[in-house]
């Protein structure tokens, strides 16, 4: 049985961090241009280059996603940006547009290609056709059960990806019109504003007394918002199916998202390739998922057609069971304490989680509370301050503070 690839989203260089430390076989990312996230943090140069020496010092691969459709006025600088990464030596460049391949062909034959979800590859025929092409990676489009993948595995010579976990979308493996027309922004551009989480109403005029079941309340409903996308119970079924690539989105998402997301697809396949036969889901991992912001699950289409149930009519708010609170700097074993960086409010006295990539997650009460120069404090005064807590166990560096909602 081959390990499948780990694939986590890294929205700027502190969660690429993260996401490594916390169990990714890989990252992907997106620069300032080019990549369908234009309102993620995103990385300049010199930021891909300390990513890459980040990752590969401890051996995890940075695919850079160059995945927009471009138009004319793109190409020359989409050029030049590759000619500039090319440098860095990333391990795969993800891209949806046949110029984008012809171009990375020509200025970087060395680095592989992937090809994005935004290509809708949905067949084997198709991804026949893209082997010859050059890519060495396909991501499927999300429309597909694990039959059709498993077809597909059959056929291709390419390594297949498949998005496991995250947002979904209401329009074919993302190529959405609906921004562009409705408020100018080009979602293939990575511009998109998610008019499909916004509240509508739906009328037939010419169809009397024919109700379509749309309707929640008197505020109208939210027909086109779908829920997110969750595999962690199928880890078996997704390597039987042949996908050599487990997907996380999340290149939006916040730091306690990726760790989260993250360390619990790396526990689940884990377990699984230790010991198949008496392989079994820790509902430990499904509570984690549950713990991070996050809209109701579903299966997406792997396990067929998706159906209303898969559909949030009454609204596009997230689930938020936990706050994320703080980052773990240092940790002093001789004095027990550990220097956090405030990342939202918390006060003394409060029950808080310690979530960490090499141990269970453990809660403990703030009993004391201190500035680095020893003052006592009752609550974190200045955003992002670094603060002493006692600890009751020891921690590490990168170890993630959060406590329950009220």
């Amino acid at each position: 049985m081959e390990k499948p690839e780990l694939l986590a989203p890294a929205g700027d260089l502190e969660r690429l961090k993260f996401a490594v430390i916390y169990g990714a076989d890989a990252v992907y990312l997106g620069g300032q241009e080019f990549s369908l996230r234009a309102a993620a943090g995103n990385f300049t140069l010199e930021e891909i280059k300390e990513g890459i020496g980040f990752a590969h010092k401890r051996g995890v691969k940075v695919y850079i996603a160059i995945n927009i459709i471009p138009h004319n006025y793109h190409l020359e600088n989409i050029r030049n940006y590759i000619k500039q990464i090319k440098p860095l030596e990333p391990d795969g460049f993800i891209v949806a547009d046949p110029s984008v391949m012809e171009i990375s062909k020509e200025v970087a034959p060395d680095i592989p290609l992937h090809l994005s979800t935004q290509a809708s590859a949905a067949n084997w025929k198709s991804i026949n056709f893209w082997e010859k092409q050059g890519i060495s990676r396909i991501v499927l489009a999300r429309e597909l059960s694990l039959k059709e993948i498993k077809e597909i595995s059959v056929r291709a010579d390419a390594v297949i990806e498949c998005f496991v976990h995250g947002a979904m979308c209401v329009s074919y493996s993302g190529r959405c019109l609906l921004s562009s027309y409705l408020i100018n922004r080009d979602a293939n551009l990575g511009q998109c504003a998610h008019p499909c989480r916004w509240r509508y109403y739906l009328m037939e005029e010419k169809r009397p007394g024919e109700y379509l079941p749309v309707f929640e309340d008197e505020h109208g409903t939210h027909i086109l918002n779908s829920r997110d996308l969750c595999m962690i119970e199928h880890i078996p079924d997704l390597i039987d199916a042949g996908v050599g690539c487990f997907k996380i989105e999340g290149r939006m998402k916040g730091l306690h998202y990726v760790a989260a997301v993250t360390t619990a697809y790396r526990n689940a396949i884990d377990r699984y390739l230790e010991d198949s036969l008496n392989y079994k889901i820790d509902s430990k991992w499904q509570e984690e998922l549950k713990k991070v912001s996050h809209r109701p699950y579903t299966t997406g289409f792997f396990l067929g057609k998706t159906g209303k149930t898969d559909q949030i009519y009454e609204d596009s708010s997230y689930v938020r069971e936990y706050s994320f609170i703080g980052v773990v700097k240092e940790y002093d074993e001789n004095k027990g304490i550990a220097q956090v960086e405030q990342r939202n409010h918390f006060t003394r006295g409060d029950r808080v989680e310690f979530l960490s990539p090499v141990r269970e997650p453990f809660s403990q009460v703030i009993e004391e509370l201190y500035t680095l120069e020893g003052e006592p404090v009752e609550e974190a005064p200045h955003p992002q301050q670094l603060l002493l807590i006692p600890m009751a166990r020891k921690v590490n560096p990168y170890d993630i503070m959060r406590k329950p909602q009220v």
